[in-house]
């Protein structure tokens, strides 16, 4: 057995999913390129993919998403990349300096590859992988899972790989959220709250149900118990929204369940966010707050696609205000959490007096 001071050093991987260089349509079209190229994300066959690809969308999408970006983008750049920074550096404060942090993105820079040779460099034997996907999803969590694996493999000396498991229903999280959203949330001013969710195909669904006769086969699905809900994205978004409503104080009148940013023709995980929001509002609903607990870093889909098209669709339908709630960001119970929830992952991380607190404790 190893004595204490030989165990092996051990270090946090923080994943998200990527940004471009800049809102430029040339680092546009290289970060799409890369995205849209990878078959957990457009799981079409590879000749149809490339035709999709090269014929149908980078052709045209680049300069569109190049303008959309230049509207959310800062002084510090991405915003998806400023705030995951800013998570990392906090949760590097937290587990002491004993224990090397990075964040890789799935796509574009800074790169899987990029951090996970930082860790090796920093002398680390075992990674803690921890994929900022509160949900299961095989295009996020497979692709970035997928990608870790290929990259570690590709070293002489392999490090022992931990992955944090969705955390969709985690307390934490959960108290996170709702710490955030109830300074944005008002019950008695809003008549409705819309919980959005980034879209899935339906098919996508299906293809992670390993019973092949569960999900979206009942209007119940998502509720009904089966083997199938642990790798269900439509069912552990269903959840989150659910505990979240409750931590709110939210009758099951005043919520509902949304899913946005679809592409394509397919049939994409229902109903829709924009088109709810107009129907709503062409109703006569007036007042009313959305959240995205499918980010935990406020990016393109939270403040273009809602706080900004969403907006746009609600005033032009009758709406009066739509109360876009921030993601978690660099929040502080955010980085609190994301500690505990990788502690309970791995307890050997960081045993230090700071760490065990945060891994006690329950949510505020």
């Amino acid at each position: 057995m190893l004595a204490a001071h030989d165990a092996p050093k051990t270090g946090l991987l923080l994943i998200n999913l990527g940004t471009p260089k800049s809102p430029a349509p040339h680092d546009v079209r290289v970060y799409l390129r890369e995205f849209l190229s990878d078959p957990r994300v457009l799981d079409m066959p590879a000749w149809k993919r490339w035709l999709v690809l090269n014929l149908f969308i980078l052709p045209f999408r680049p300069r569109r998403s190049g303008e959309a970006y230049s509207k959310i983008w800062t002084a510090s750049g991405s915003p998806l990349l400023v705030h995951g920074t800013a998570l990392r550096d906090k949760v590097r404060a937290r587990l002491g300096p004993e224990v090397p942090v990075e964040l890789g993105m799935r796509y574009a820079e800074p790169s899987i590859r990029t951090a996970l040779g930082a860790l090796v460099r920093a002398g680390v034997e075992r990674v803690v992988v921890f994929p900022l996907y509160p949900q299961y999803s095989s295009a996020a969590t497979g692709s970035s899972l997928e990608c870790v694996f290929a990259e570690a493999g590709r070293l002489q000396n392999t490090p022992y790989l931990q992955v944090v498991p969705p955390f969709y229903d985690h307390p934490a999280f959960v108290s996170a959220c709702a710490g955030i959203a109830r300074g944005h949330v008002d019950v008695s001013r809003h008549e409705i709250v819309f919980f959005s969710f980034h879209g899935l195909p339906e098919r996508q669904v299906r293809k992670s149900d390993p019973t092949g006769a569960h999900c979206l086969a009942s209007g119940d699905c998502c509720e009904r118990e089966s083997v199938a809900r642990r790798f269900c994205y439509r069912a552990h978004c269903r959840t989150t929204a659910r505990l979240l409503a409750a931590a709110l104080g939210l009758p099951d009148s005043r919520w509902m369940v949304v899913f946005q940013s679809r592409l394509g023709r397919d049939p994409w995980l229902v109903p829709q966010t924009d088109l709810v929001l107009a129907e709503k509002a062409r109703q006569g609903v007036r007042r009313a707050a959305i959240l995205s607990p499918a980010f935990v870093a406020d990016c393109l889909e939270t403040l273009e696609e809602l706080a900004l098209r969403g907006r746009e669709t609600w005033r032009e339908n009758g709406g009066e205000s739509l109360d876009v709630v921030p993601c978690l960001n660099g929040d502080d119970a955010w980085a609190d959490a994301a500690v505990r929830i990788a502690l309970e992952t791995c307890p050997g991380l960081a045993p230090t007096r700071e760490t065990v607190r945060l891994a006690a404790r329950g949510p505020a």
